[in-house]
């Protein structure tokens, strides 16, 4: 294109901006704020910090290459920072479970991007190394941390609910168990408008293995049940990065390679 056809382009074309909408999955004011240098500059930190080096083709890259075409483009200067990252950060978290670890990365209390790593067993060579495989009970636990500022919802219960019966092999609802707790925090929340005082997931879900009648590994097939939960009794027909179905659907993943 020529400099003079450049010149001629309306200025708001010019100077679209790359927001977080564009490179992840995420709603509300972050899918509308453009991607700050300084974000992408946190965002490095955060992994270097918790995982040891920067993950190639990561949310911290995908930050940096759209922080720097802002940039290009004049949008923010070297030091810009986003409103939305500067108010409420960005994190990178890990989740132990036996075997692997669940990373978690976040902007503004949105999860980016969640995946899992393998984690080596250090054993004498003479030893036999065996993986425990991952239940629906961590893998909840799992959630607790990852979704752990999200309001609980109907989407939420339904998953839950699925997740229990799965993990007890019974349809019956324990008084008190986590499905019944998951139903009354969703009906609860759906009467509350102040997001602080709101029922979280981590409220739910925190020592969720201690509080399931039963547990067993988390399958494939148990996974598909408590995704189609999630995703029936969500309104946008779509699951919850880092949730409950996204945090079985991982394990049950993992498990398939034990």
């Amino acid at each position: 294109m020529s400099h003079e056809e450049q010149q001629g382009r309306p200025r708001d074309e010019r100077e679209q901006p790359i927001r977080y909408g564009d490179v992840f999955h995420v709603s509300g004011d972050l899918s509308s704020n453009p991607v700050g240098p300084q974000d992408a500059a946190m965002m490095q930190s955060a992994e270097q910090t918790v995982l040891g080096q920067t993950q190639k083709g990561g949310p911290a890259a995908a930050m940096q290459s759209a922080a720097s075409r802002n940039e290009r483009a004049g949008l923010f200067g070297h030091c810009g920072l986003s409103d939305v990252a500067g108010q409420q950060g960005v994190t990178v978290t890990e989740t132990d479970v036996p075997g692997s670890r669940i990373i978690t990365e976040s902007v503004a209390g949105q999860v980016v991007c969640q995946y899992v790593e393998s984690t080596a067993v250090q054993q004498a060579a003479v030893e036999v190394i065996e993986q425990s495989a991952i239940t629906i009970g961590e893998a909840l636990e799992a959630a607790a941390q990852s979704a752990r500022n999200k309001p609980v919802d109907q989407s939420d219960a339904a998953a839950i609910k699925a997740a229990e019966v799965r993990a007890t092999g019974s349809n019956v609802i324990t008084p008190g168990g986590l499905a019944a707790t998951a139903q009354s925090a969703a009906n609860h929340n759906a009467l509350v408008d102040r997001e602080g005082d709101k029922i979280k997931l981590r409220d739910v879900l925190t020592g969720a293995t201690s509080k399931l009648a039963g547990d067993k590994a988390a399958t494939q097939e148990d996974a598909e049940g408590v995704v189609s939960a999630e995703l029936r009794n969500n309104p946008i027909m779509a699951t919850q990065p880092g949730g409950v179905a996204a945090s079985v659907a991982a394990a049950a993943r993992l498990n398939e390679s034990i």
